[in-house]
């Protein structure tokens, strides 16, 4: 296990996963520290692993037994690692990665200032920054979120759905961010529908991510 002291760790090592260059398929683990109070988790690559978490290298190492590739992100090893570190499982998500698009979005997007919405709730909980704009039948939003990259999230009314608005609100996304900047986007494997419009959209996987979160959020 390689133990990375410096906190901007994690976000260079995200930098190059977005570049295309992963950490090495050598069947490891590194241990970053969290990049925030708020950011706790584990990243899953071909055959590597990151734990980006305050938890000792020699801790993690004790528990993740070699060559074992899927326990960094097995049940029992997160719920260790929650419970070592005063957080509560979230999900295990499809990680994905878009460069921005340069021009206006393909669709009509009026900025959304109801904070009250479900989906803007909750990722004022988990980002920083969080911008959103509706569309006629959902919402698209962009925020701050683990080591500081850009996330998108978006969501269709229910009567709106299954028309390709997921899509084009996902597309959108890529031209809402700053020129040159990565997208990045967390999609539950379970929901189809919204695979399937973030892939349509040009997003592509590059691994899975658990996140951590503390108990109070």
């Amino acid at each position: 296990m390689r133990d990375q002291p410096d906190c901007g760790q994690l976000a260079a090592l995200l930098a190059e996963v977005a570049a295309g260059r992963f950490p090495p398929a050598d069947g490891g683990v590194t241990v970053l520290p969290a990049p925030s109070p708020r950011d706790s988790g584990v990243l899953g690559f071909t055959a590597h692993a990151v734990v980006f978490a305050d938890a000792d290298p020699a801790w993690v190492a004790a528990r993740l037994p070699g060559g074992d590739l899927a326990a960094p992100l097995s049940p029992a090893f997160l719920q260790a690692l929650g419970r070592h570190t005063g957080r509560e499982m979230h999900t295990i998500d499809m990680l994905c990665t878009a460069a921005a698009r340069p021009g206006p979005p393909p669709i009509a997007l009026a900025a959304e200032p109801d904070q009250s919405h479900p989906r803007i709730a909750r990722a004022v909980r988990y980002r920083d920054d969080v911008r959103a704009w509706r569309a006629d039948g959902g919402v698209v939003l962009l925020g701050r979120g683990i080591a500081g990259r850009w996330e998108t999230s978006v969501e269709v009314d229910p009567g709106r759905r299954g028309h390709g608005l997921g899509r084009a609100l996902a597309v959108a996304a890529r031209h809402l961010v700053p020129a040159g900047t990565t997208l990045w986007a967390q999609i539950s494997p379970a929901n189809a529908a919204s695979v399937r419009a973030f892939l349509a959209a040009g997003f592509t996987p590059v691994g899975a991510e658990a996140h951590l979160i503390p108990r109070d959020l």
